[in-house]
């Protein structure tokens, strides 16, 4: 490894690093990229398949982008806005596979119908409100709902498969929906990057960031493979290291970071790869949050296809765990407590009673209450055909709060310096999917010198970077309907997978 000072240095090989590196590789060719990753392989924490539900976030499925408000009222903005933003990642992804720089789209990207199921009058009042609010939004075209069993029997058969009559039920149903491979994506993102020059240093866990005096950044790093140590100088770092970031930005020292703390939680999904269950059930399947829950513990019932196989994934269980990652310690979240962030997380403790007794009860949940929730989706499911998996940490953002004095963010974060030599993400969902737009603002925020200089292959990559869809109709169908060709997405449902 040169020991000049390296141009962009990405800490972490999730999909945002990939995603990062390969925006300041298309922008900026000439500056050297290196990647330091503390595990044997990328793509380990949440970007791998079975640590999330793979659901290409468009809002299409998702309720929790549209709560109904104390006058009944249901507000599409947010909805439509990260629906926005996913079709920049989808402008992204098609770009670079036209160029040759992804390989078959179908190998992390396949047709799946997103639909919503709820169940009680309640609940099937507010769905058809919601159903109201997108329908004619250019964005959500082609969405469709129903009452009736026999049509959503149609849709998916495990829904109403041995399903009391008696029992109400309502879902919406956009076929125009995506599941994700996320591992094999940023897998994909990062063999680009190393074919184009970047390093990638796996087994290199990063001890320490401090700056000299030059301005620049000192990185102290250790191979985990006999403990060698070494250091590395660079202009610009991106922590983008999952959990793992909220550390490595308070060693860093700057003074953004005072004030923000870390929610960890972890989360587990039964899972089945029986092709006669797989075969009955094409479709994200999102139904709503229980009382208290956070939104990334809104029920679901899921095709993934990953390594060309498709299987079904329910849940997420929620469940506690100090650490910050899935391979992280047991001391992540009491090593994180600083004087400046003590007040932030002792003022969310108070405040979120509901989330503490939601995982408390997830945490005693045994097996026999996990299938019942599976079967409130699904009548039939049987206990012996699904196997449980441990899925990644989620840590959520806690920050400071001039009312409450602390504040529980679910969301992604990004952490700049005044300077922007060095920035960090916090955060969970819907990430993964607006990993585009994310690094879009970064090199916004990061770059403004560099950025007027950079928009006109921006705008090559991704055309609408700058505008909105959802107010231009025709422009929108144009811009689905040609992503959908690059990526092989109109005439492949999910379960049709190459397996290269």
């Amino acid at each position: 490894m040169s020991t000049d000072p390296i141009d962009v240095v990405l800490i972490g090989g999730g999909i945002m690093s990939a995603t990062l590196g390969s925006m300041i590789q298309r922008v900026q060719p000439d500056w050297s990229i290196r990647i330091y990753e503390s595990l044997g392989a990328v793509a380990q924490e949440s970007s791998n398949p079975w640590n999330n539900a793979g659901t290409g976030h468009a809002a299409l499925c998702e309720l929790n982008y549209m709560p109904e408000a104390a006058d009944g009222s249901v507000d599409p903005a947010k909805a439509i806005s990260i629906n926005e933003q996913f079709q920049l990642s989808r402008q992204y992804w098609a770009s670079l596979v036209a160029a040759g720089h992804l390989p078959d789209p179908r190998t992390f990207i396949n047709a799946t119908p997103h639909m919503t199921f709820v169940r009680g009058r309640d609940n099937i009042r507010y769905l058809r409100k919601r159903y109201e609010a997108l329908k004619d939004q250019p964005l959500f075209e082609g969405m469709e709902y129903s009452e009736d069993p026999a049509t959503i029997g149609e849709w998916t058969p495990l829904l109403t498969k041995k399903r009391s009559t008696k029992q109400r039920i309502a879902a919406t149903r956009q076929s125009a929906g995506t599941d994700v491979d996320f591992g094999a994506l940023t897998r994909a993102l990062f063999d680009d990057l190393v074919d184009n020059g970047a390093e990638l240093a796996l087994n290199h866990r990063v001890r320490s960031i401090k700056r000299t005096s030059d301005g620049l950044w000192r990185i102290k790093v250790r191979h985990e493979v006999g403990h060698t140590p070494h250091e590395a100088t660079a202009r610009f770092v991106f922590v983008g290291a999952g959990g793992g970031a909220l550390h490595l930005l308070q060693k860093s020292g700057i003074p953004e970071i005072k004030g923000f703390g870390g929610f960890p939680i972890s989360g587990q999904f039964l899972r089945t790869s029986d092709p006669k269950i797989v075969a009955q059930h094409k479709a994200k399947v999102y139904g709503k949050a229980a009382v208290g829950a956070p939104p990334m513990s809104v029920p679901h019932l899921d095709t993934r296809v990953v390594d060309g196989e498709t299987s079904l994934l329910f849940g997420p269980y929620a469940g506690f765990s100090p650490k910050f990652l899935k391979s992280g310690s047991w001391w992540d979240l009491p090593g994180s407590v600083r004087a400046g962030n003590l007040g932030p997380m002792l003022a969310v403790a108070r405040d979120n009673f509901d989330l503490v007794k939601y995982l408390v009860g997830e945490l005693l949940a045994n097996r026999a209450k996990k299938m019942k929730a599976l079967q409130e989706f699904m009548p039939t499911a049987k206990s012996e055909d699904w196997e449980l998996i441990t899925a990644g940490q989620r840590v959520q953002v806690m920050k400071k709060d001039p009312k409450r004095g602390g504040v529980l963010q679910f969301g992604t974060e990004v952490i700049a310096a005044a300077d922007g030599s060095i920035a960090g993400l916090l955060g969970a969902s819907p990430g993964a999917s607006t990993a585009v737009p994310i690094m879009i603002d970064l090199l916004q925020t990061c770059f403004p010198d560099h950025y007027a200089g950079w928009l006109p292959t921006l705008k090559k990559l991704i055309p609408t970077v700058g505008t909105t869809l959802n107010d231009r109709p025709e422009e929108a169908a144009r811009v689905l309907s040609e992503t959908a060709a690059v990526l092989d997405l109109a005439d492949h449902p999910a379960g049709q997978v190459a397996t290269a």
